[in-house]
């Protein structure tokens, strides 16, 4: 009987490795209080598809999770910030706008704002095999696409 739960393990592992569930943040002022996170979630190892959400949270004011849709595992969200604090969150050509004061606001967009996207302040990308937040340098024009 152990021999048969050891073996169901075994074969089990390779099936559930295959999943991404994992997340990255940017701490938007240096602090863990203040962050966007990006949470990709793959509900089964044969659909190519990832779930994708945003939790915005500023502690100990308030946390929403909001989602972004459905992407793959190498889908890039990229983090704009605007005169006024708000930021919009593009996720290839869908734009949300959002906030973080009450994080409750959050809005599709179904083109860009007439002012423009605001200053880009990095983006979620997979790096070197992880998820990772990619802050954008001060006075750089962005990074070429991955």
């Amino acid at each position: 009987m152990r021999l048969r739960a050891l073996l169901v393990a075994l074969f089990a592992a390779p099936l559930l490795s295959a999943c991404v569930d994992d997340r990255a943040s940017w701490q938007i002022d240096g602090t863990r209080e203040h962050t966007l996170t990006l949470v990709r979630e793959q509900p089964v190892f044969w659909d190519k598809k990832v779930n994708l959400y945003l939790v915005v949270s500023r502690m100990p004011a308030c946390t929403r999770r909001h989602s972004l849709g459905v992407g793959t595992d190498k889908t890039r969200v990229t983090i704009y910030q605007v005169p006024s604090g708000a930021f919009i969150v593009q996720v290839g050509k869908r734009m949300y706008a959002t906030e973080s004061q009450t994080c409750e606001s959050w809005a599709r967009l179904e083109e860009e704002p007439a002012d423009g996207l605001g200053e880009m302040r990095g983006a979620f990308r997979v790096r070197n095999g992880e998820l990772a937040f990619v802050a954008e340098k001060p006075g750089a024009a962005g990074d070429e696409e991955e």
